[in-house]
């Protein structure tokens, strides 16, 4: 098969899959409640905090908006932060990489409080507490 016909053939397969899976038709940041939407092709508006999103995190209201949709629709771009985020993942409940995630998530274990951790930190507060660095320890 040519190149030309391997090319209409793949452009078809897209369609197809365009067609049969919801995708981006438009986006927006909502500065009043601090969300950005996304409005799929089924009708359906997904929103979610910047703040959850790896490479938004730090974005002022300024920088989010406008947002692009990919020719494809499954991608969006915030082209003043030069950001982007695939709409599969979105759907997925994955707002960033898996490393960033990961992280994430272990900042918030980090701050948990519960019964146990703060009886460990009160037998380890009446030792004295956490021991200092010595110059040879750091070094």
């Amino acid at each position: 098969m040519d190149k030309i016909g391997q090319f209409e053939k793949a452009n078809k397969r897209g369609q197809k899959n365009l067609a049969s899976h919801p995708h981006a038709v438009s986006a927006f940041y909502d500065r009043r409640i601090g969300r950005v939407f996304v409005r799929l092709s089924t009708g359906l508006d997904v929103g979610f905090s910047p703040r959850d999103a790896q490479g938004l995190e730090t974005a002022t209201a300024a920088q989010l908006n406008p947002i692009e949709i990919s020719p494809s629709g499954l991608g969006i771009h915030f082209p003043k932060i030069d950001a982007d985020l695939y709409l599969p993942a979105i759907l997925e409940g994955f707002l960033g990489s898996r490393k960033w995630m990961a992280t994430r998530l272990g900042a918030q274990g980090g701050r948990s409080k519960s019964a146990a951790k703060a009886s460990a930190a009160k037998l380890n507060g009446s030792r004295g507490g956490r021991p200092r660095k010595t110059a040879t320890a750091a070094a």
